[in-house]
Parts: structure tokens; sequence; C-alpha cells
């Protein structure tokens, strides 16, 4: 069965970092574009950024342009995503997601992935 478990997520002051992990497993994941997702409570889902099979094609949000940074290691089925300069408008519930397998065209909206982890909280202080 496919599975997506995120970690790494935790508690830190306004500008400090953290870099979450996304290990994945059932499915094919270095042929599946893979996105990271953010909710806040009260808040729809939003998207945060995408990165294609290779890892060489990446888009992010406004918000997380220029302070995140979204990468893979498709030897180890893992994603990651680096972030930066956090902000408390940072602090949600950080999603990792898999987009059918086979598809090639990076990926904006939740309901463009087949595989959703369990996420993992952010919260950031000011």
């Amino acid at each position: 069965q496919p599975q997506l478990v995120e970690s790494g997520g935790g508690l830190v002051q306004a500008g400090g970092s953290l870099r979450l992990s996304c290990a994945a497993s059932g499915f094919t994941f270095r042929r599946s574009v893979m996105g990271w997702f953010r909710q806040a409570p009260g808040k729809e889902r939003e998207f945060v950024a995408t990165i294609s099979w290779s890892g060489s094609g990446t888009t992010f949000s406004d918000s997380a342009k220029g302070r995140f940074t979204i990468s893979r290691d498709n030897a180890k089925n893992t994603l990651y995503l680096q972030m930066n300069s956090l902000k408390p408008e940072d602090t949600a519930s950080y999603y990792c997601a898999a987009g059918p397998t086979g598809a090639l065209s990076l990926r904006y909206k939740p309901e463009d992935y087949d595989y959703w982890g369990q996420g993992t909280q952010v919260s950031v202080s000011s």
C-alpha cells in the first residue's frame, strides 16, 4: 500500500529553520511528482512547493519563495522541505503528497495528488 510518513516538525522561534522529511513506500517514488502542502486551523489546505521526478524542476508558493527549498533523494525514496527564516504565519500542519505515477507535470492543487501523509506540525513563535 502507498504510504507517506512526514517527520521533522516542531516548535521554533521566528527566524529559525526546520527540515521536513517525507519517507515514501508502496509506489514508484522516482516517477511521481511530489508536493508539500500546509493547513492552519480554520483554513484550507494550501500549496507550498512541488518538484519534478528528477528534482530539476521546482515551483513554490509566493509565501515560500526565497525561504523554502524542496528536494528529493530518489535512491532513498525521500522528499525534503528545508524551511529557513520561518515566520509565525508559517505555523501549520505540513503534508507531503504524491502525484499519479507516470504523470510529468508539476501540480499545485490538492485534488491533483493521489497519496497523502498524515502531516507534521510546525509551530513558529514570535
